[in-house]
């Protein structure tokens, strides 16, 4: 069985009133007086969970939130999500005042057929990120199934991820089949030509990723601060630009293969604020005490045009610092031309999504990955830890 053919929802030995254990990804932005800015991942969870209500399940989901570094912070509560949650399925919620535990057990085995419970954050326990074996034991006996729809914790071998498979029949739910459907495609199958879109501020971030799609990619278009790692590779001068010197040579090999393109031009500021004053110079001409914070109108342009042409483009990482002002109008272009391609276009989650929202361009675009780390080392490796468990969970005899 291939890393794109996980085990599906029907899959599943289901029967009335079968408790199902669902890991989502809730880890949503909440502001300071606790309202969600941001519910795209609550909103990706919907066809799963109402799938298994409608197939008479009491669903029982877990999820992490933020960095709690595994003990209780009220910060990190998993309240906001549930009366989210409780509006857009128009049912209550119920929640647990623990993560895996004896209130946890007993209000799962509670819960009717159709019932929906949110247990407490997981990395409230440090059991989740350890992986303890007990903090698994405790987790999997909420259920009698599994269901992994957390396609952006899905690249953690964490014991939410990886515990349950262990001991449960298991499957993926929906957004994590597609999710895995999607970019098994862009690696076994992408409709040519094929253009990559990095960006980000490192380039060692990247190097698994960009070897991986030079064997795929018929052009790689660079921008963001990863950039001035290759111009530093071509000697051009950086002025005070985000450079990382051990890899300089490792990009002067990768721009041998003549398929990775980087920015001719530059827009620059001494300071990144959102109240800077700007220039736009060449490629190599930023002086000292300048920073190049965005990608320029002329590189801008031509990586519109290479898009324009595409028939497959991934996208991850945007080309300056958008939120600013200042130098948001090379990644703002750039979301243009991917919106308006013609050609199958995905998004791989993180700040590339945020970009696409901020501009109003997310809802045309083909696939937005609710997972930026999780696309990258999918594309890299081929595989997930948590789709591996589903995949080997499917092989035993539970």
């Amino acid at each position: 069985m291939s890393a794109a053919s996980v085990p599906q929802l029907e899959d599943l030995p289901l029967q009335h009133g079968t408790r199902v254990l669902v890991r989502a990804d809730f880890n949503v932005p909440v502001d300071v007086n606790g309202s969600i800015t941001d519910d795209l991942r609550i909103r990706a969870s919907i066809p799963t969970i109402e799938w298994l209500r409608k197939h008479h399940c009491s669903v029982v989901l877990c999820s992490h939130m933020g960095r709690p570094k595994g003990q209780p912070d009220p910060k990190y509560s998993m309240a906001p999500i549930a009366r989210r949650l409780g509006e857009l399925l128009g049912v209550e919620v119920a929640t647990s005042p623990e993560v895996a535990g004896f209130a946890s057990l007993s209000e799962a085995q509670n819960l009717a057929p159709g019932g929906v419970l949110l247990i407490e954050n997981l990395r409230f326990d440090a059991g989740e990120e350890s992986c303890d074996p007990a903090f698994e034991v405790n987790l999997s006996q909420l259920a009698d199934v599994y269901v992994n729809d957390a396609f952006g914790a899905a690249h953690r071998s964490h014991a939410s991820i990886v515990g349950p498979p262990r001991v449960l029949p298991s499957a993926a739910g929906r957004l994590l089949a597609r999710e895995v459907e999607v970019l098994g495609a862009l690696l076994d199958q992408p409709r040519k030509p094929f253009v990559g879109i990095l960006g980000g501020s490192k380039v060692s971030d990247k190097l698994g990723v960009i070897d991986a799609l030079l064997a795929r990619c018929d052009t790689i278009l660079v921008g963001g601060a990863m950039a001035f790692t290759f111009h530093a590779a071509q000697g051009l001068a950086i002025g005070d630009s985000l450079v990382e010197p051990d890899f300089i040579d490792r990009c002067r090999v990768l721009l041998e293969s003549g398929r990775i393109h980087v920015p001719t031009d530059v827009v620059i500021a001494q300071e990144m604020s959102a109240t800077a004053t700007s220039r736009h110079c060449g490629a190599g001409r930023i002086p000292d005490g300048w920073k190049g914070l965005d990608i320029g109108p002329e590189t801008a342009g031509a990586y519109a045009e290479a898009i324009a042409e595409a028939g497959t483009v991934l996208w991850n990482g945007p080309m300056g610092v958008f939120e600013m002002k200042p130098f948001e109008a090379g990644t703002r272009t750039v979301a243009e031309a991917v919106a308006e391609c013609g050609g199958f276009t995905v998004i791989g989650g993180g700040d590339s999504a945020a970009a696409a929202k901020q501009f109003g361009l997310d809802d045309q675009i083909d696939h937005v990955s609710t997972g930026g780390g999780a696309t990258l080392e999918f594309i890299e490796q081929g595989d997930l830890p948590g789709l591996k468990a589903l995949r080997e969970s499917s092989m035993r005899k539970h």
